[in-house]
């Protein structure tokens, strides 16, 4: 099969989009054919060379130059397109505003795309118009986001103009250059592997052609907008708009996939929230690489906690501080290792965090060692990023006794599983995928109570015997869930399962004479290749209906023709009705 990989991530190489899964992913399918489509990218963003297994192509969102910049000079709306695209965006603001309007999303989603063929609707959703649109909208009795205490809900002129530009940006996709028969719609399958605006180009290929639609969610695009959005530097009416358009979009997404496969059962219950269909939800636990890799060496002399979360206020690393300052008068020669990274705007926490350990520890301030540079320096870190870049893979375990996750948002589980690939026990707070991950093989303790994490930390510290069996038990438990081999499985599975029962969008048509168009029409229903194609063993040619469906009394009544369509051309075989009794 040929599988168009979409994402927005504007690191789209292979090697970098979700930590390496794509690289993985296509290595452990070698049978398949796969295209990275990126929002994110540009012309000056090749693949790696030699490129990853069966990845042939990377496209990108806008040829020319920078993400979608040279769409904004693509040409003009004018008449009737124009007026199209403006009524559907008029019903696309209307969904988000207006509760009882929710359910026009999709198809004003489809309309304005399709209005939007062959230029133009950047420039449109960036003018006057866009901007009396969402205005109007505003001034609608009830309009979600214009209701708040005092003056928080209510719009200024500044917020319109803002609330264009960032829709219009969350809209580029829909001018995206991939929906000819040469991209999306000669894939078989596609596959969004990040959610988000990363989810718009598969809804069109699905509404457009028919392809299939799969969406991997390793960490909930929606769970971490929202929490993004707290932070972000905009009005409540502006958030409530963009929240609601992330909202519906991942409820469109979820409506149309024909499966979704998230990265834990908790991820599972999030989808089921936003109105998932339970059964075409499957969890598949991301794979990584490390699975294979040894685990950690001899512990270190002293016992030592590493700590890992960003530090922020709700990666736990107060609590931590307070737990330990607990835990020294049980083990006065224990260590505390800070593995963690400072988000932007995050330096104030950070600094306080380091007054605290001398607060807490005045007779031993190297009791608790921070990172080389903490925190002069801060990575340059987005607030809506996903926690996989927030938290660094566990790269202290081999000078770690105990590895300790305190934070209150949970860990992802992919980072969590690497923990404890490294033999050594885990101590987490038990929120998020932590319970599903972690299971018997490690503690597990309630969030902001540093009495019950200094408890658990203390016995394992104090049990030699307790830290080897528990080390071993959870290293064994992460090779058996997140190793590369069964999720590539899985996915093998998937795609077969989901082209099985989805019809394709079928070869280029041939050219018929105008009365036999109907019947050759539906000589190409209602699958594009048979099953023995994606076995590699069959021509792609369309089958027969009228062969192998139905009874020998059904068939009886026609006969199949070749049809000339020309000097050299190929011959369609269509079914030609004949008269009861005849031949």
């Amino acid at each position: 099969m040929r599988i168009a990989l979409l994402t927005e991530s504007a690191f789209p190489t292979a090697r970098s989009v979700e930590g390496g899964w794509c690289e993985r992913l296509t290595r452990g399918l070698p049978e398949h054919e796969f295209e990275l489509y990126a929002l994110g990218a540009t012309r000056h963003d090749p693949l790696p060379e030699p490129s990853p297994a069966r990845l042939l192509r990377l496209r990108h969102a806008d040829p020319a130059g920078g993400p979608l910049g040279s769409l904004l000079s693509g040409g003009v709306l004018r008449g009737l397109r124009r007026r199209r695209a403006l009524t559907a965006y008029r019903e696309l603001v209307r969904s988000l505003v207006e509760p009882g309007a929710t359910g026009g999303f999709g198809p004003a989603l489809y309309a304005l795309a399709e209005a939007g063929r062959g230029g133009g609707l950047p420039a449109l959703l960036r003018s006057g118009a866009a901007l009396d649109v969402i205005e109007s909208a505003w001034r609608t009795p009830g309009a979600r986001g214009t209701i708040g205490p005092g003056s928080v809900g209510e719009p200024l002129v500044r917020d319109a103009l803002v609330a264009v530009d960032l829709l219009e940006r969350c809209l580029r996709p829909l001018s995206a250059p991939w929906y000819g028969r040469d991209a999306l719609a000669a894939a078989d399958l596609c596959h969004a592997v990040d959610g988000g605006l990363g989810v718009l180009p598969g809804l069109l290929a699905k509404h457009d052609h028919g392809t299939p639609l799969l969406i991997t969610e390793h960490s909930l695009h929606l769970r971490e907008r929202a929490r993004g959005y707290r932070t972000a530097p905009y009005r409540w009416p502006v958030r409530a708009l963009l929240l609601a358009f992330f909202r519906l979009l991942a409820t469109e997404g979820y409506r149309q996939a024909g499966l979704i496969t998230p990265g834990s059962a908790y991820d599972r219950r999030w989808q089921l929230h936003c109105g998932a269909d339970p059964e075409s939800i499957r969890v598949v636990y991301q794979g990584t690489a490390r699975a294979g890799e040894p685990p950690a060496g001899p512990e270190p002399a002293l016992p030592t906690l590493v700590w890992s979360g960003p530090i922020e206020p709700y990666g736990g690393l107060v609590a931590m501080l307070h737990a330990f300052a607990t835990l020294r008068g049980q083990i006065p020669d224990a260590v505390l290792r800070i593995e963690g990274e400072v988000p932007v705007g995050g330096l104030a926490h950070a600094e306080h965090c380091r007054d605290l350990a001398r607060r807490l520890l005045p007779d031993r301030p190297d009791a608790v060692r921070f990172p080389d540079g903490f925190p002069d320096s801060a990575p340059d870190t987005s607030p809506a990023t996903s926690p996989d870049r927030a938290v660094p893979p566990g790269t202290g375990a081999e000078q770690g006794t105990v590895l300790v996750f305190s934070g209150t948002r949970g860990v992802p589980p992919r980072l969590l599983a690497e923990a404890m690939l490294s033999g050594r026990p885990v101590v987490a707070t038990d929120v998020g995928a932590a319970r599903e991950v972690v299971g018997p093989t490690g503690l597990l303790v309630p969030a902001e109570d540093p009495l019950a994490l200094a408890a658990a930390c203390a016995a394992l510290l104090d049990d030699p015997e307790r830290r080897s069996r528990l080390g071993t038990a959870g290293r064994l438990r992460a090779q058996e869930l997140y190793a590369v081999e069964p999720a590539a499985s899985a996915f093998r599975g998937l795609y077969l399962e989901l082209v099985s029962r989805w019809p394709g969008a079928g070869p280029e048509p041939v050219p018929v004479p105008e009365d036999l168009a109907p019947l050759a029409a539906l000589a190409r229903q209602p699958f594009a290749r048979s099953a023995d194609h994606w076995l590699g063993s069959a021509p792609d040619c369309p089958p027969d209906p009228g062969r192998g469906s139905g009874s020998a009394a059904d068939r009886e009544g026609e006969r199949t023709e070749p049809v000339p369509v020309g000097a050299g051309a190929s011959r369609l075989r269509v079914p030609v009705p004949v008269e009861a009794g005849a031949g």
